[in-house]
Order: C-alpha cells, then sequence, then structure tokens
C-alpha cells in the first residue's frame, strides 16, 4: 500500500454489521433464570475485559453468572456464549457492498470492539472481511476502543499516519478519541451521509465511476 494511500477505517457493529438481535438479552437471561434488568446490567458492566482479549469467554462467563448468583456450569456456559455469538452475527448488506467498492479508491480496514471467539465466528461467516486491507479486532488485538492503544495499533499495522485515516462509527465516544490522535472522525447515521463525505475527504481524481454509486 503506498504510503499516501488514504485509510477508511470502519467500526463493525452498528456500522457495517448490525447491532445486537432484539430481546437476545431478555432470552439469555431467561435461560439462566435470572431477572431480565441484572443479567442486562452485568453483561455490559462485566463486558470490558472480555473485549479487550483479557479474558476468555468462560471466564467471562462465569462472572456474569456470579454476579447474577447463578451456577457457573460449563453446560450453561456454553450455552450462553454461543446464543451471544448468534446474536451479533447479522450484517447490513448495502455496507458490505459498499465497503468492497470503495476498495478502488482507498484503503479500507476494521476496527472493532469484539471479542476473540466472535471474532473467529463472526469471520468464518463473513469471508469477505478477510478482502478488507487489515483488520482490528479487539479481541484479537488485546485493545478496545476508546483506548488509544486501539488506535495506534492501527497506525502501526497499516503504516499510516493518523492524517491518513477517517475513522467512522456510530459512537461518539470512540470518534472523539480517534481525532484526539489526529484522524479525521465521522459518526455515523447513515449510508448516504458517508458517501458525501467520503466523497469530500479524498483527494480528487478518487471519485467513484457514476455506475458504481451505491
Amino acid at each position: 500500500m503506498p504510503a499516501d494511500r488514504r485509510i477508511v477505517l470502519f467500526d463493525l457493529y452498528g456500522v457495517i454489521a448490525l447491532h445486537q438481535r432484539p430481546g437476545a438479552l431478555t432470552r439469555m437471561a431467561a435461560s439462566c433464570d435470572a431477572p431480565a434488568d441484572a443479567f442486562a446490567e452485568a453483561y455490559w458492566d462485566l463486558r470490558p475485559p472480555y473485549d479487550a482479549g483479557r479474558q476468555t469467554a468462560p471466564e467471562y462467563w462465569a462472572a456474569v453468572l456470579r454476579r447474577l448468583s447463578r451456577p457457573a456450569d460449563p453446560r450453561t456456559v456454553e450455552e450462553l456464549r454461543l446464543t451471544d455469538i448468534d446474536s451479533w452475527s447479522r450484517v447490513d448488506g448495502r455496507m458490505v457492498a459498499f465497503t468492497q467498492s470503495l476498495r478502488g479508491r482507498a484503503g479500507v480496514a476494521v476496527l472493532s470492539n469484539i471479542p476473540a471467539d466472535h471474532a473467529d465466528a463472526f469471520l468464518a461467516a463473513q469471508p469477505w472481511l478477510r478482502n478488507l486491507d487489515h483488520l482490528a479486532l479487539s479481541g484479537k488485538i488485546r485493545a478496545a476502543k476508546p483506548d488509544p492503544a486501539a488506535f495506534h495499533h492501527c497506525v502501526s499495522a497499516l503504516h499510516t499516519p493518523p492524517a491518513g485515516f477517517l475513522f467512522v462509527d456510530d459512537r461518539e465516544e470512540n470518534v472523539r478519541a480517534a481525532r484526539a490522535l489526529g484522524m479525521t472522525g465521522h459518526v455515523f447515521t447513515g449510508l448516504d451521509e458517508l458517501v458525501e463525505v467520503i466523497d469530500a475527504w479524498l483527494p480528487a481524481g478518487t471519485e467513484p465511476p457514476a455506475s458504481s454509486a451505491p
């Protein structure tokens, strides 16, 4: 990749992939006979070390079940783990197609907060991801947004200075962190607006052919 090539760095969930299936946490809570509100609180409160690769899936789920005073037997842990992975498995087809079409104009990479076992399952189901210029998946790189280390990993891996990145995420705090390091940041709200932002950000001469507009 040329040293001066620009990189569009995408978040995964809420941008290319869809957020968790509606009702998934309630169903997981019911499967271990826990109150839905308490389950959701434990699920999110205890998530950061798991996302950042500092905790295995069994360790994370055992911690959640302990918080809920429920037995952390291997069968329950594995059922929760697999249900959780499935709940985050959907993608936005238009965004997948757009990321693929963009590769002729810029480098395309992903920086996502995703546990290591989720990442393995997602990559197996979505092999198109391996066609991108780089995948920075938090459970694999052991750093999760908005930790600056996650962004520094991308700068190093892609041999591109921060000014050469446009970071796209649906969470304002992650975009702020990218901007603090010198990247251009965009809070994602939809594809149409993103197309305009990318067209304005890329240098002249990299416009898409008229027939390939998403």
